[in-house]
């Protein structure tokens, strides 16, 4: 299995044509397997499959702790991943495929078994900006590939653990995963991610606890409406020294008049510029 990107060139055209080589990011299929029976197959970077298969079983309700786990194996060839529970689990019948590029899958519902979350972490806003422009650290597969999404787990201060690939799915379960084997608590953590925040990924975030779930692109609707009922701070734009907040603004510093952040006849600006006035 590759360390995330590959080795490759290309014709480029910068004021002439030049021969450059460099590096692209892995795309490989995973099939995760529970107890010997398929579970799924998406699309991901071939990297530490491990974690990625724990936090998707984490992320959607199939185990609570890593003890609930036997053993898990990635086969040689990097194409499945065998995991092992003490327990039996029921394969849900239905399946939702997630929005967005990435063929990402998940069996939550919306509004299941989530309930608000009480936490008194506070952020200022220039801190959480900074938090972001350290996702993309030297050596990253961002800074050697790019074509990657990033998440990363904040306890305000600092980032605690960072990951990345090309699904913006993908990262929330990696982070979790990795948590999970590092013993990192993500109970009232600060989520980054660098994908849009849909509804599925906020039911992520809000599984892992984190009470401020952040991203340098915009949400949904409906997680709009998510974060609102289940006490999340949903922040969206996080990027030049400005972002928007969505919902629960006090734990970004906020002391004006509550409002309502949502309405059906204003629709969110995928194309937001904060340089533009």
């Amino acid at each position: 299995m590759v360390d995330g990107a590959m080795g490759t060139g290309w014709h480029e055209y910068r004021r002439g044509w030049q021969w450059v080589q460099g590096e692209v990011i892995a795309e490989a299929l995973m099939t995760l397997y529970v107890n010997g029976a398929k579970l799924l197959t998406l699309m991901s970077t071939p990297y530490e499959w491990n974690a990625l298969a724990l936090g998707f079983l984490k992320n959607e309700g199939f185990i609570q702790t890593l003890e609930e786990v036997d053993h898990i194996y990635v086969n040689d060839q990097g194409c499945c991943v065998d995991a092992w529970l003490h327990h039996a689990i029921e394969v849900p019948k239905h399946r939702i495929v997630t929005s967005g590029c990435g063929g990402g899958v998940t069996f939550g519902v919306r509004g299941s078994a989530i309930e608000p979350l009480e936490s008194d972490m506070r952020i200022a806003p220039g801190k959480l900006v900074e938090l972001f422009n350290q996702l993309h650290a030297p050596g990253s597969l961002h800074a050697r590939a790019r074509g990657v999404h990033s998440a990363g787990l904040a306890d305000g201060k600092e980032i605690l653990v960072m990951v990345e690939d090309i699904g913006r799915h993908n990262t929330i379960d990696r982070l979790m995963g990795v948590c999970m084997l590092s013993g990192i608590e993500t109970e009232g953590r600060v989520l980054l991610a660098t994908g849009r925040i849909s509804s599925e990924m906020l039911h992520k975030g809000a599984s892992m606890g984190c009470p401020i779930v952040a991203s340098r692109k915009s949400p949904t609707s409906m997680s709009i409406e998510m974060a609102e009922a289940w006490n999340i701070t949903l922040v969206g734009y996080a990027r030049r020294g400005t972002l928007r907040v969505y919902t629960h603004p006090k734990r970004l510093g906020y002391t004006g008049p509550a409002t309502v952040s949502l309405s059906e006849d204003k629709a969110v600006d995928e194309n937001y510029n904060p340089s533009r006035p």
